[in-house]
């Protein structure tokens, strides 16, 4: 029986040590990748070869393509446009749209610059907020000291946890939440820049009324994968906000639900203003719907 009983500890104990070491090569490593990949500014445009591919003139690059379609919607315009005579249709006089091309033409080729500022001032205004907690609270409103408010201010203790206990159950909960988290803004990181490389084709459409609604679909979805870090930044400051000076489960349950939060910021926002989804799962899910 006794025998029985240090075999079943050992078992214990090695379960144990195996998510100790998982869970802290995560809050090692992960953390400050995260507030990397959430709290985007203009920075990921400096990229020598995301410049290069977007178009450094309008020569080059996206912006070779976007300005050679730009001669296509003239075409486009001058055949709609005598055929109009016949068939009657409403359409655009000649000095209209010559003004609108030419705007929009300054536009997409200006792209990176415009696109520079909407980036900035989005990153500003999820600063701002991150500032505020920085001087109610004292400590920087991130992810990284996220993770020391939670194995300190909760008392879940990586180097003796317990997976059997509630403490490691919730340290387990939170963990995978942060997987899940980088795996999530690892993707809006990418769909970020999708969308600022076609921005030239977003002014682009706004020459023709029928294609216009590319500019609004694309305006709609770049604001929403942005908004998501204000609202990140929203949900971390509520975090940072609780009192934790006490040990109450209440406290560590509304810590796996700022968690949560996080994780659906996404599909928050999604509801709010519309957009794409960045939600890991929801994306496999639709994988397997499949027939």
């Amino acid at each position: 029986m006794e025998q029985s009983q240090n075999i079943t500890q050992i078992i214990i104990d090695t379960i144990n040590t195996i998510f100790e070491n998982l869970f802290s090569s995560i809050d090692n490593t992960l953390y400050s990748l995260l507030d990397e990949l959430t709290f985007i500014n203009s920075d990921i445009l400096t990229d020598k070869y995301f410049q290069e591919i977007l178009g450094t003139s309008t020569s080059s690059g996206i912006l070779l393509i976007a300005n050679t379609l730009l001669f296509g919607f003239l075409l486009y315009y001058a055949i709609k446009y005598l055929l109009s005579h016949m068939t009657y249709d409403r359409i655009d006089k000649p000095s209209s749209f010559f003004i609108k091309m030419v705007l929009y033409a300054i536009c997409m080729n200006s792209s990176f610059f415009i696109v520079e500022l909407f980036i900035d001032f989005m990153s500003n205004v999820s600063l701002v907020i991150r500032s505020i907690g920085e001087d109610l609270f004292n400590e920087s409103i991130c992810f990284s000291s996220l993770i020391t408010n939670i194995n300190t201010n909760i008392a879940i203790d990586t180097s003796s946890l317990n997976i059997f206990t509630i403490d490691g159950l919730i340290k387990s909960v939170l963990s995978v939440s942060l997987l899940n988290l980088v795996f999530t803004y690892s993707l809006r990181y990418i769909l970020v820049k999708v969308f600022v490389l076609i921005t030239p084709f977003a002014f682009l459409s706004l020459i023709l009324s029928n294609t216009s609604w590319f500019f609004k679909a694309w305006l709609k979805n770049l604001f929403s994968l942005l908004f998501i870090q204000i609202i990140v930044s929203l949900i971390l400051l509520l975090m940072f906000s609780v009192d934790f000076s006490n040990t109450e489960l209440l406290n560590k349950f509304i810590y796996v639900g700022g968690m949560y939060g996080l994780i659906r910021a996404n599909a928050l926002v999604r509801e709010f203003i519309g957009g794409v989804s960045t939600t890991i799962t929801q994306s496999v899910k639709s994988f397997t719907n499949l027939k």
